[in-house]
């Protein structure tokens, strides 16, 4: 389970490209995390729930937040977690599959898994939609700190913002993610280097690295530190992120930026506010921007909301590629995919959810209008993630050696410990807010389970009538005509006679010259190298064939692509020749209304919804023949 070489890396040019991918790393993985301290430290104070303002409570904040992003991040994640790769893959769904592969022979376990990792990923959802929105508006809300004029325009720059973010997804961020990671490498300098100035001015904030200030806070205050964990676990949002991108850098680069450059600077910045406020309480109000001298406030502003559309990309793009990772392994409909780079393997974009996204974050900003506010519904939906991943890796690591388990476990029980404490802290912002990222994580896990329990019904419903592809030869009368051409049947299960076909021959009474079962085979791998792709057996030499393309749950299946694959098998297809036939099954309306009768209807309106599967397997329409049956049950 060691995580896989670099990509990109050779043994001469492996400085250069650790280096490359270290920068591009800065850029796309730390953009949430590195953005917290423009709300983290100055929402622990602030609110009807905030702490008053003192030396000791200062120090108190400060060593909370400091321990949790060393246990939380630097260990469980940057050390531990990047160790746990899924063929060189990471995020949630990864780990699921990873963790679901070493469970096969413990069926309660691999069902507890499969629910936590999918209401995981239900849940980075809930997080999706409040990154870009606490982001932004927190940026822009610098304006007002500069000037009380601009005071009425956060809003609308906000929303102007957040509109041209999702606007562009459609062109991809090639172009602009090369300056991703230049811009976090000036902001965390940036960011750093005003924290260390006021740092020096009063260094006594630095005796909060002493445990001790959170432990003695902890015991004379427990209420209070419950409350305020809430606004400390702003400070290690963004933390997923190390994990579900490492397939695009590997670990190393990501290693080495985080203890190069992103911890030390968010430790600057937040310790720095804190030496800020003990010399000025009134610079609570806004605690990051005050650190900067007045004239280089404006600049601070602009490259703040520069860091923050990057945070934000980070998470619209992580949708994206848990959507595509969700379709692929059955728990959503065939989604398209549009590949925006021809390079970059992780640059997609899915209109549909990207659309989605826009309306509720523009909403949620609407309904907010601040960051404070939005901050209060933030952070449930993480803890509940993060607590959700640990389980999962210890559901691994229980698999390992009996070294390994000695090493890890307590570790894991002592992250997994803070992490349960930090989401009950975060369970009082339910209704300040939380519910909402709660109700998007609960709604996208009922139609994620839902529709792979609808096709799990359906599946066994076609098992139980299906033919062996090696029999079905016997079976075909001698007067059944044969037209010329090729029938391309895609059969769900490899060695099966797809029922497309019986009710072909039911309706039409024909077959074709040339007859081939096509199965697209989802691994619970990424990727699958090309060479590994494809798999042919002869039923009847030149007139039927059993084949089978393989995708990892990170690929999208291109039929066409694929089929010319076939041809080192002797497979060869004329397009203009060639009919694709198609399936699909529908369960039919209750005939009693029952207790779970709007789940049926959730998967028809589901389904009813869908993209073609033609267009999903990327199949010319005008060669595409849909075949339906119906279902009662």
């Amino acid at each position: 389970m060691a995580s896989s070489a670099i990509p990109g890396a050779s043994k001469g040019g492996e400085s250069a490209s650790v280096a490359a991918l270290t920068l591009t790393a800065l850029g796309v993985v730390f953009g949430d995390i590195g953005t917290s301290p423009l709300y983290a430290f100055k929402e622990a104070f602030s609110g009807e729930h905030g702490l008053p303002l003192g030396e000791a409570n200062v120090l108190a904040v400060l060593s909370l937040m400091f321990w949790s992003i060393a246990c939380i991040v630097a260990l469980k994640y940057v050390t531990i977690v990047l160790r746990f790769d899924n063929s060189g893959e990471g995020g949630i769904l990864a780990l699921l599959a990873l963790a679901a592969r070493v469970t096969r022979e413990q069926p309660r376990l691999a069902k507890a898994v499969v629910a936590m990792g999918i209401f995981g990923a239900a849940l980075f959802y809930g997080d999706a939609v409040i990154t870009p929105a606490i982001s932004v508006l927190s940026a822009v809300e610098g304006l007002s700190v500069a000037t009380p004029a601009f005071e009425h325009w956060i809003l609308p720059i906000t929303i102007g913002v957040l509109i041209g973010l999702f606007t562009l997804q459609k062109g991809g961020t090639g172009s602009v993610g090369r300056l991703f990671g230049p811009v976090m490498v000036l902001w965390f300098a940036a960011i750093g280097t005003l924290g260390t100035v006021s740092i020096a001015q009063t260094p006594a904030v630095l005796a909060a690295l002493d445990p001790r200030h959170a432990l003695d806070f902890m015991v004379h205050a427990p209420g209070l530190t419950f409350v305020v964990l809430g606004a400390v676990f702003l400070a290690v949002t963004g933390a997923e992120a190390l994990y579900a991108d490492m397939g695009h850098f590997g670990p190393n680069p990501i290693r080495i930026a985080w203890f190069g450059l992103a911890f030390p600077a968010l430790l600057m910045s937040y310790f720095g506010q804190g030496a800020l406020v003990l010399r000025d309480p009134a610079a609570l109000k806004n605690p990051f921007y005050l650190l900067a001298p007045e004239e280089l406030l404006l600049p601070l502003v602009a490259l703040a909301t520069a860091a923050t559309v990057i945070a934000s990309q980070a998470t619209i793009s992580g949708a994206f590629s848990i959507t595509q990772q969700a379709t692929r392994l059955g728990y959503l409909p065939r989604i398209p995919t549009r590949h925006t780079s021809e390079l970059t393997r992780g640059q997609i974009y899915i209109p549909q959810v990207n659309w989605v996204m826009l309306i509720l974050v523009t909403l949620l900003v609407l309904e907010f209008k601040t960051s404070s506010a939005i901050a209060s519904a933030y952070g449930v939906a993480v803890s509940g993630m993060m607590v959700l991943t640990t389980g999962l890796i210890a559901v691994i690591v229980l698999r390992l050696s009996r070294k390994a388990q000695v090493i890890l476990l307590p570790l894991l029980a002592v992250v997994g410990l803070m992490e349960a404490v930090f989401f009950a802290a975060n369970s009082f912002k339910i209704a300040d807010g939380g519910w909402i990222s709660l109700a998007c994580g609960a709604v996208i896990f009922v139609m994620l389970t839902t529709w792979k329990r609808a096709e799990t019904v359906l599946a066994a419903h076609e098992a139980r009538s299906r033919i062996a592809v090696k029999a079905f030869p016997a079976m075909c009368d001698a007067s059944i005509p044969r037209v010329p051409g090729t029938a391309v049947y895609m059969s769900p299960d490899f060695g099966w006679i797809p029922t497309v076909l019986l009710h072909n021959l039911k309706h039409n009474k024909v077959l074709h010259e040339r007859v081939v079962f096509l199965t697209i085979v989802d691994e619970d791998v990424p990727r699958v190298p090309d060479r590994e792709r494809t798999e042919v057996q002869v039923i009847e030499r030149g007139r039927m064939y059993q084949a089978a393309l393989h995708y990892g749950f990170m690929e999208d299946p291109d039929v066409p692509m694929g089929m010319k694959l076939l041809e080192r098998h002797g497979l060869k297809f004329n397009t203009e020749e060639t009919t694709f036939f198609l399936g699909k099954s529908t369960i039919a309306r209750a005939a009693r209304p029952g207790l779970f009768t709007w789940r049926r209807e959730l998967f028809r309106w589901m389904q009813r919804n869908s993209p073609a599967t033609a267009e999903y397997f990327n199949l010319v329409p005008n060669r595409v023949i849909e075949l339906g049956t119906r279902l009662s049950i």
